[in-house]
């Protein structure tokens, strides 16, 4: 595939300037007696790739729609590039959207697919076909451009369907969950091209997925909705590592959850203390929220905690150990030093030297 570092020599519409920010003030839609969106408010940078990810329900594609003008706010305000766009039509906003189904025209060759969107703005013949061929040449399918949809993959398809949307240079790029009718290794291979092509573009970009693996892997900054709200929109190791909410880090990766007691600014949990991470709750029993790599085993024959499985992944290894009290928790070690962490062996845990976040203790909410 040739690089394209030089696209903004192509077309005389392809912009050089950096993405538009977008700015999300006050968003609310209701269906009814549902609640999609209560007041959202975000601001998104210029040329930022920005994954929105959250439980089903969350409403992360509503907000999606309300930037591309498909489902109109029943109150805020969406603005791009500083100008408030909430009243503009779909088709006035200059973006483009590629959904879960590819919807790329059967009757259409791949290149007049890519193609329809300069037609219908009745664009000279000549520079359709140029733009085609050159997008279809960015996502790797240049020499398909004379197929039809049907003698195409579904990876195939959907960069299709990304070289549609871009062929009319967008200030904004949507992504509606494009990647989920894929299988797993295509997925992975196409996540990383799309990121590839929107860092060459530099254009603002919103990516809504329900699959975390895929959000923090090539996103920017992540943003986790909840009943419509945002709880945290952060770069991904700071989501990961520290969340904001109980929520968020019990829905973002894999969390453990621990019987602690707070004293004195500190957590004591697993016959140890260790410092307080956010907030205390306001009282009350609470949980500590403990990462499968933030926890330490190790096999001693007067352990009082026992193996119950092992699962290898290559380079690390997850241990699931029972607690005397009955509790059960993942923790990941490195599999060279693994080889004692058999079922059944007495092992000792204990939390890592780092702070600790702790919630109440009580039923967990939607998505945890």
């Amino acid at each position: 595939m040739t690089a394209v570092s030089a696209r903004a020599a192509g077309p005389a519409d392809l912009r050089e300037r950096p993405g538009v920010p977008i700015r999300l003030d006050g968003l609310t839609r209701r269906y009814g007696s549902v609640v999609a969106l209560d007041g959202l408010d975000m601001d998104i940078a210029g040329g930022e790739f920005l994954a929105l990810l959250g439980p089903s329900g969350c409403g992360k594609t509503t907000a999606l729609r309300a930037i591309a003008g498909f489902d109109q706010p029943d109150a805020g305000r969406v603005l791009v590039d500083g100008r408030d766009i909430t009243g503009v039509p779909a088709s006035k906003r200059d973006m483009g959207m590629v959904f879960q189904a590819y919807s790329l025209f059967p009757n259409l060759t791949v290149a007049e697919n890519v193609a329809f969107g300069l037609r219908v703005r009745r664009r000279p013949k000549a520079e359709q076909t140029a733009r085609a061929a050159e997008l279809l040449d960015l996502v790797g399918l240049a020499d398909r451009a004379a197929r039809y949809p049907h003698q195409l993959s579904g990876g195939q398809q959907q960069r299709v369907a990304l070289a549609r949307a871009l062929a009319v240079a967008p200030q904004v790029l949507l992504l509606d969950e494009p990647l989920s009718a894929l299988d797993a290794q295509v997925r992975v291979q196409l996540r990383e091209e799309i990121r590839r092509i929107q860092l060459e573009l530099g254009i603002t970009t919103v990516f809504v997925t329900h699959d975390q693996a895929e959000a923090l892997s090539v996103a920017d900054r992540v943003g986790v909705l909840r009943s419509g709200r945002l709880e945290q929109v952060a770069t991904p190791d700071e989501l990961y590592e520290r969340p904001a909410t109980g929520f968020v880090a019990q829905f973002v990766g894999t969390m453990n959850r621990l019987p602690a007691q707070l004293a004195d600014g500190h957590v004591a949990l697993l016959g140890v203390r260790r410092p307080l991470a956010g907030a205390a709750p306001a009282a009350g029993s609470v949980v500590a929220l403990v990462r499968p790599e933030a926890l330490e085993v190790s096999a001693h024959p007067a352990g009082n905690a026992r193996v119950v499985t092992r699962t290898f992944s290559g380079a690390s290894t997850r241990v699931l150990v029972a607690l005397p009290d009955g509790v059960e928790v993942r923790i990941d070690v490195a599999s060279a030093s693994s080889a004692d962490l058999v079922p059944g062996a007495a092992v000792t845990v204990t939390p890592a030297e780092r702070p600790v976040l702790v919630v109440a203790d009580e039923p967990r909410g939607e998505g945890a």
